[in-house]
This record gives structure tokens, C-alpha cells and sequence, in this order.
């Protein structure tokens, strides 16, 4: 038997053959762990409208459709809705699974469409805006929920960076955030009661693991998290339910034209 990403504290995820999911890596995290993670704190049941938000090639789809029954719209930007169609096809979840090419700042969904989001690995990538979550929680309903899991930091460095950390680091990795700061980042806005947000434990050595098989050359990264050894590197996970009380702000697409003549110097 291959033993490969077999994992006890997994065991949905260690139901899937290692080759299928080494054929859809996205992402430096194994997307059926953390999905079955970040499930572990969602209430989801048969038949439920659920948005895989920056899905990548649709592994997390498939498994949130095969594993608990839910609809799933998998949407990405940067992977083909074509691909991900096949893939769902040869999975048997095309029932289930509705592939989508879209940016998730501007969604092609009907607002109170779904009953959760879900995003994996990809939220740093555009949640950090003080206004997305305004946004993205109109497509959920009133009671619904939001979930993420992925990448993230133990505490915030706000400090100089850790030597250990150096070489593999770069600007854009200021994106990663600990759970303290996505629980006040989501809290302070009022649209969210959050439900979860913590970390897994000993999730640095399963982030070494993945790496270890996905990209053996990536040296600098596997280096930094095996140096980190989880002081600062490790898995994160957030889950709010939408208050139905608080009013979201409708966002701004556009502003009429009135323009009027007006005389452009004093005196003239």
C-alpha cells in the first residue's frame, strides 16, 4: 500500500489516492487536510450551498461534495474552469460540483446565494482588505457561515524579522496573519461572530511533510519552516457565522455623471 499523506489525524483525507492529490497541488498546503480541518468547525449538512472560494484545481470541492453531501460552486482565478471541470467529472461529483472562473473581488453570485464559504489556503491573498469581508458576506445568508484554513503565523511579528526566516522570506509574505489577528480583524466589523480561530497543533510539521513531497527543491522555504519549528510558521484556522442583525453596506459600482459648465478662473 502507498503510504504517502496517509495521516492519522486525517482520516477523511487519507482516503484519496496520494497521486490524484499530487496531481492537484495549487498550494503549499495539503488541501483535504485543511479542508477536513476547517470542516471540523463548520455545521455542514446534505444539500447545502457551499462556495470553495480560491478552490484551485478543485480537490477541496470534490472532497467537501464526497465527504458531506454539500453543492459546491469551486471558483478560482487563476486555474481553468475547463480543468477543473474535468477533474470533477472523473471524480463522479460533476452532480455536486459547479466549476467557476472568477475573481474573487467581483463575484458573479446572487447575494444570500450560499449557506458557507469556504476558502483554503488562498484568503491571505485578497481578505486582507479592511472591505472584503463587507463584501464577500452578502453571498452568504443571514446565519450562514465563513471559513478559512491555511497558511498563517503563530503570533504577529511586528519586530524585525527572525534571522532563521530571512532568506526564504519575502514582501508579499507579510499577507500571513495569526488567528488573534483575523479573529479581531473580522470581530471588529460586527458582520461576523467568530466562532473559531486557533491554530493546529503541530501544523509546521505537516507543512514540512507537504513541502518535503510536493517541492524537495524548494530548500529555502523547507529550511525556514524546519528552523521556525513552529514559533512562527504553522496552520491557521477561522470560522464566523454572519450576525443577521448587522446591515451590511451596499459597495459603490458606479457613480452617475453631473457634470455642469462651470467658469474655470475667478473673473473670467
Amino acid at each position: 500500500m502507498d503510504e504517502r499523506l496517509i495521516c492519522e489525524r486525517f482520516p477523511r483525507a487519507s482516503r484519496y489516492h496520494p497521486e490524484w492529490v499530487l496531481a492537484g497541488v495549487s498550494g503549499a498546503a495539503n488541501p483535504l487536510w485543511m479542508t477536513e480541518w476547517l470542516a471540523e468547525g463548520l455545521p455542514l449538512r446534505p444539500g447545502m450551498r457551499v462556495l470553495d472560494l480560491g478552490c484551485g484545481r478543485a480537490l477541496s470541492s470534490i472532497f467537501l461534495r464526497k465527504e458531506f453531501g454539500v453543492q459546491v460552486w469551486a471558483a478560482d482565478l487563476w486555474f481553468d474552469a475547463a480543468e477543473n471541470l474535468q477533474r470533477i467529472r472523473d471524480a463522479g461529483a460533476e452532480d455536486g460540483v459547479v466549476p467557476v472562473q472568477a475573481d474573487a473581488r467581483s463575484l458573479p453570485f446572487e447575494t444570500d446565494f450560499f449557506d458557507a464559504i469556504v476558502a483554503i489556503d488562498s484568503f491571505f491573498y485578497y481578505g486582507t482588505d479592511d472591505l472584503y469581508l463587507n463584501y464577500l458576506a452578502r453571498f452568504v445568508n443571514p446565519g450562514g457561515h465563513i471559513g478559512i484554513a491555511g497558511a498563517g503565523l503563530m503570533q504577529e511579528m511586528d519586530g524585525p524579522l527572525p534571522e532563521h526566516l530571512r532568506e526564504w522570506w519575502t514582501a508579499d509574505l507579510w499577507c500571513l496573519h495569526s488567528a488573534a489577528w483575523w479573529r479581531r480583524h473580522w470581530a471588529r466589523t460586527g458582520i461576523m461572530s467568530v466562532e473559531v480561530a486557533d491554530t493546529l497543533p503541530d501544523g509546521w510539521r505537516l507543512w514540512l511533510e507537504w513541502l518535503r513531497l510536493i517541492a524537495p527543491d524548494n530548500v529555502a522555504e523547507i529550511r525556514a519552516v524546519e528552523r521556525d519549528g513552529g514559533r512562527h510558521l504553522g496552520y491557521v484556522r477561522v470560522v464566523g457565522r454572519r450576525r443577521p442583525e448587522t446591515q451590511l453596506t451596499d459597495p459603490v459600482v458606479s457613480v452617475p455623471a453631473r457634470y455642469a459648465r462651470k467658469p474655470l478662473l475667478r473673473g473670467g
